[in-house]
């Protein structure tokens, strides 16, 4: 069986805490593995308040190196002790954010070091990782849409000067299910069409059940939610719970768009699939 709970997002569930990051729970034939670790103590909290016991976790998996998805780290690593954490190499690079004059650090809050002494030993592959039989990273995603790119806002610094970040680090996980694939996002940079059709490369499953997470659809134009939206009804996506850096304009479209696919994946929430 897979179950997947949202441990923190940007909204939660009555009795919950929310915060702006993400933090999911993914659950395998007895498997656990935790995707980011959303900002703070928030994912820690949640966890405690579902009766979830983190020294249960066997992996963690950061889909990208900004603060929003690595900034728990310390919190999880403190009830885990000793974990492996899947990674790309990239995620110690040097992120900002950049708006004009306006520079901001964004990237993971902790040294290497600080979190190695915590227990964290960093397996970082640019390669899919395979975590069981059913349960695979994407590696890096391929750029293959002609309309879905990074924010270019977001940076990496390199000495006194910013390239736009191409995200090679961003990563998500699937799990083929017997309904299809369950792919799980975390902020989705590199593109939730790019990163739906390498899994089904990947895994050699077409069909996909349900994808969840975030899409970095925050500041997508509206020919973009269109080509979206026809990409996914052409793949014939099932369940729709987008959240976290989505945005509330692409999640009311794709709620108006798939009425009967959408649903909410605030913190709190969790859902299970054959």
């Amino acid at each position: 069986m897979i179950k997947i709970t949202v441990l923190s997002e940007n909204s939660a569930t009555t009795g919950f805490l929310a915060e702006w990051g993400l933090s999911i729970l993914i659950e395998v034939d007895g498997h656990r593995y935790l995707l980011d670790t959303s900002q703070s103590f928030t994912a820690v909290h949640n966890a405690q308040l579902l009766g979830i016991d983190l020294a249960t976790v066997e992996k963690v998996i950061l889909s990208h190196g900004h603060y929003d998805h690595t900034g728990g780290l310390l919190e999880v690593l403190r009830r885990t002790g000793p974990i492996d954490i899947i990674a790309h190499p990239d995620i110690w690079e040097a992120k900002y954010a950049v708006y004009g004059e306006y520079r901001r650090y964004i990237g993971i809050p902790f040294s290497r070091e600080q979190l190695e002494g915590l227990g964290a030993c960093f397996h970082l592959s640019r390669q899919p990782v395979w975590l069981d039989e059913r349960t695979v990273t994407s590696g890096e995603i391929p750029m293959t849409t002609e309309y879905e790119a990074p924010d270019a806002r977001l940076c990496v610094r390199e000495g006194d000067s910013f390239r736009p970040d191409p995200f090679a680090d961003d990563l998500a996980v699937a799990i083929k299910s017997q309904e299809g694939l369950v792919i799980v996002l975390g902020c989705g940079h590199r593109g939730m069409i790019n990163t739906i059709r390498h899994f089904q490369e990947i895994t050699g499953e077409e069909r996909v059940h349900t994808i969840v997470g975030g899409t970095h659809l925050i500041a997508a134009s509206p020919e973009w939610l269109a080509q979206a939206s026809e990409d996914l009804r052409r793949i014939g996506v099932g369940r729709i719970g987008v959240s976290h850096c989505t945005g509330l304009p692409a999640s009311c479209w794709l709620a108006g768009e798939f009425p009967e696919a959408f649903f909410s994946s605030n913190a709190g929430m969790s859902f299970t699939v054959p």
